[in-house]
C-alpha cells in the first residue's frame, strides 16, 4: 500500500514538472529581429530561474506536508492508544502531535523564502 502511494505521488510530481517545462517551451516565440533576439537571450536565465524557484517551492511544501501527515498519523495513533489506557497521558502526548504538524509550517516557510529571495 505504501509503495503504491509513493509511486502515485512520484508520478504526479513528474507530470507536474513536465507540464511546467512544456508550458515554458510553448510560450517561446521566434524572434523577429536581432535586437529582440538579444533582449530575449538576456532575459532567458531570469525566466528559467523563476520556474525553478516555483518548482522548488512546490516541492518544499509538498514534501513537508506529506512528511507531516505521515508523522501525525503515526504519532496520533500512538497517542490515542496511550490515552485510552491512561487518560493522564493526554497532556504529555498531544504536544508531540503539534510538533509533527509544525513540519508543514516549516515547509511553507521555506517555500516563502525560496520565492521571496
Amino acid at each position: 500500500m505504501n509503495k503504491k502511494i509513493l509511486m502515485v505521488a512520484a508520478l504526479l510530481t513528474g507530470f507536474a514538472l513536465f507540464g511546467t517545462v512544456a508550458q515554458e517551451a510553448s510560450d517561446k516565440q521566434p524572434a523577429q529581429t536581432t535586437q529582440v533576439a538579444q533582449t530575449e537571450a538576456a532575459a532567458q536565465p531570469a525566466k528559467d530561474s523563476s520556474t525553478i524557484k516555483y518548482i522548488a517551492a512546490g516541492l518544499a511544501v509538498g514534501i513537508a506536508c506529506l512528511a507531516g501527515g505521515m508523522a501525525v498519523g503515526k504519532i496520533g495513533a500512538a497517542a490515542m492508544g496511550a490515552m485510552s489506557e491512561n487518560a493522564e497521558l493526554s497532556g504529555k502526548a498531544l504536544p508531540f502531535v503539534g510538533l509533527a504538524e509544525g513540519i508543514c509550517l516549516w515547509g511553507f516557510l521555506v517555500a516563502l523564502l525560496i520565492i521571496i529571495l
